[in-house]
């Protein structure tokens, strides 16, 4: 059989491969399958985090903020404040309230508190020639039909 004069593909891909590997010790850095198993692995694991970390963040977020409103000055806990923004349409995503709870706590206090005295106002429904009226002692609004508002 005659000799064949290998290409540069090869080479040229398993320089690729090593050059992902290059931070790696030991074998991980100079055997050629194992530094491919290594990045399968290491690809692996990255694609399963990304989807674990965002998990990890709102978990943090959550429970940053359920240690704040549990102190003395917000008299309810984390779900109770974030019904309260719904209510209110305060679209807010976690993040926001956790970041505001470490750098000011006394404007996640103020922010609980409008949120939750605006509430207590209660609403009477009201039925006029088949409009319903919300009064809420303020200001009195009208919806068409009837139902629920905003819906």
């Amino acid at each position: 059989m005659t000799r064949v004069r290998r290409g540069y593909t090869a080479r040229r891909r398993r320089t690729k491969i090593r050059l992902f590997a290059s931070t790696s010790r030991g074998a991980h850095s100079r055997l050629t399958r194992t530094i491919t198993q290594q990045k399968m692995r290491a690809l692996a694991s990255s694609h399963r985090d990304r989807g674990r970390q965002k998990r990890d963040f709102r978990r943090l977020w959550i429970t940053r903020i359920n240690a704040v409103t549990r102190e003395n000055k917000v008299l309810y806990s984390y779900s109770r404040l974030i019904h309260n923004l719904y209510k209110k349409q305060l679209l807010l995503n976690r993040k926001i309230p956790a970041q505001i709870a470490i750098s000011n706590k006394n404007c996640l206090y103020t922010i609980s508190n409008k949120t939750r005295s605006s509430n207590k106002v209660d609403s009477k429904v009201i039925k006029v020639d088949s409009k319903v009226i919300y009064s809420t002692g303020m200001i009195e609004t009208e919806f068409p039909g009837e139902g629920t508002p905003g819906k």
